[in-house]
């Protein structure tokens, strides 16, 4: 699979994403867009910015990383992202099942993607910025003596809070996808 893209990918990726940055400036204040494009312009991680956004997950940034001079680029979207739903949690969890399997898992998809599933307190500092996930769900890296144990968490808002569950990682539904991140 090619993981560039052609330079009226790249010019359409920047656009959308410039647009998206200038109608939520709550999500990232303090921070410019000039810096941003710049860094846009030369990166080798853009085929990773486009396939979240071509998944439904509206990227945009959300934070800059001062020790390592990186923006950090989240799933935006309302609800979890739409092209990536109805996912169990991981490889071995795909493995597990005998039938119905889904088509993937989320780890596997966020790997062939070059992005990070949210952690915990990364998905809670993205609820802080907006509301999400308020008729969906999304899968959270999970703790591994959670996962040893069978299990994965995933997190939602409802009733005006943000609540973090847990689940057997087999599990998948419709309305269960996961968010993600890159850093550049």
């Amino acid at each position: 699979m090619q993981k560039k893209l052609a330079i009226r990918e790249i010019d359409d990726l920047i656009e959308i994403i410039k647009n998206r940055f200038d109608k939520n400036q709550q999500r990232h204040t303090g921070i410019e867009w000039k810096k941003i494009a710049s860094r846009l312009s030369q990166s080798p991680k853009l085929w990773s910015l486009n396939e979240m956004e071509k998944t439904g997950g509206e990227p945009d940034v959300t934070d800059f990383d001062k020790s390592t001079g990186e923006y950090v680029f989240c799933d935006c979207s309302a609800e979890s992202p739409k092209g990536r739903r109805s996912l169990c949690y991981d490889n071995s969890a795909l493995q597990s099942r005998k039938e119905f399997k889904p088509a993937n898992s989320a780890t596997n998809m966020a790997d062939e993607m070059g992005i990070e599933i949210l952690n915990e307190e990364q998905y809670f500092n993205l609820q802080k910025l907006t509301t999400l996930d308020t008729k969906t769900s999304s899968w959270i890296l999970t703790p591994i003596e959670v996962r040893k144990a069978g299990g994965a968490i995933f997190g939602d808002r409802r009733y005006g809070r943000v609540f973090i569950y847990h689940n057997g990682a087999e599990s998948y539904y419709a309305a269960r996808g996961f968010r993600g991140l890159l850093k550049i």
